[in-house]
């Protein structure tokens, strides 16, 4: 179930290049422990999350430090994992929270704005406003 696990998330590649495999220690303070890179810390996280099966799955901002390829790959596998689960992601990043059942926009620590992607963007409020700024990068 661990291999699996981490297949499912991607680190299994990871971890096969370790010098010890699926035994080898992370973190430097280990004796004899190996530090990764901030993307391959993420693909170990989401494999225990993976592993673990729990109903409620929170990912706070999942796909920070990984390729556009990769953070297509992890909501894929996400959206397979997720059902009949409840799925909290935390982002930024206007296409990881677009396909999202509920969005909520928070501003100083209140919830200012609630709906989905389109409900959102016809509201014309700070929800649409961020997603055109982002989306401006991208043209």
């Amino acid at each position: 179930k661990i291999k699996e696990a981490a297949r499912f998330s991607g680190a299994h590649p990871v971890i096969e290049k370790l010098g010890k495999g699926y035994s080898q220690m992370l973190g430097r303070m280990f004796e004899g422990g190996v530090e990764l890179s901030v993307g391959q810390w993420q693909k170990i996280a989401l494999a225990r999350a993976f592993f673990r099966d729990a109903p409620v799955l929170v990912l706070d901002e999942p796909t920070a430090s990984i390729d556009a390829k990769a953070e297509a790959e992890i909501f894929n596998k996400v959206e397979k994992l997720s059902k009949d689960k409840t799925v909290i992601i935390i982002s930024h990043r206007f296409s990881t929270v677009r396909n999202a059942d509920k969005i909520y926009v928070i501003d100083k620590g209140k919830i200012v704005e609630a709906g989905s992607h389109e409900d959102l963007m016809e509201l014309n409020g700070q929800y649409a406003t961020l997603f055109k700024l982002q989306a401006r990068g991208y043209q």
